[in-house]
């Protein structure tokens, strides 16, 4: 459909432009909390936690910017680590061979799945992928871990993947759901596969 590549095109632009300009600041900003930090005693609350604020401000720009930007290179283990590892989410690779690298498509494909599954989890608890570099399985598992109600329903069926782009708070199910299918793409969930959440799948 034109008119979503054209939408999804314009959010990449937008997305881009936006990372652009707030990583300058952000980067300021943590370069001069870091040269600070030797006038500040290690007890003081609030500058540590003025440097963890900018630490994890950085840490969501660059998640972002790797999800909504444009394509970028392909990514390895630990590249994917570096941008979606987090303190309140553990990010299990464990599963997938250690020499997996993801092409481009399929690793900013990887990394906005993996932001849905973040925001999936909202009491923390941990990822799993498991698969190979063209089909990767990946499993939430946490307090209230849940994938969000519509999400079944967007990946059958396209037109109510672009009917939930309505709320800011819920933009991330719909959009991965779009960008998989305009990268040739196919994110499933696998239904009736045993006791938990349902895991996805993702493969080219």
């Amino acid at each position: 459909m034109a008119y979503e590549k054209d939408a999804l095109s314009l959010a990449e632009m937008l997305a881009s432009r936006l990372c652009h300009d707030l990583s300058g600041p952000i980067g300021s900003l943590n370069q001069a909390l870091e040269l600070a930090a030797s006038e500040f005693p290690s007890e003081n609350e609030a500058f540590a936690l003025a440097r963890q604020a900018a630490a994890d401000l950085a840490k969501r720009l660059r998640w972002r910017r790797s999800a909504w930007g444009s394509n970028g290179p392909a990514l390895d283990l630990a590249g994917l680590r570096a941008v979606a590892a987090g303190p309140r989410v553990a990010l299990d690779l464990g599963a997938l061979p250690p020499t997996t690298i993801f092409s481009p498509p399929m690793g900013r494909a990887l990394v906005n799945v993996l932001l849905l599954a973040d925001e999936s989890l909202p009491r923390g608890g941990r990822i799993a992928l498991s698969g190979s570099a063209a089909d990767v399985f990946i499993v939430i598992d946490g307090p209230g871990a849940a994938w969000p109600a519509g999400l079944p329903r967007c990946l059958a069926e396209e037109d109510a993947a672009m009917a939930a782009i309505a709320d800011p708070g819920t933009l991330q199910m719909p959009l991965t759901v779009l960008l998989c299918r305009s990268l040739g793409l196919r994110l499933s969930m696998l239904l009736g596969s045993g006791p938990g959440v349902p895991p996805l799948r993702l493969s080219e």
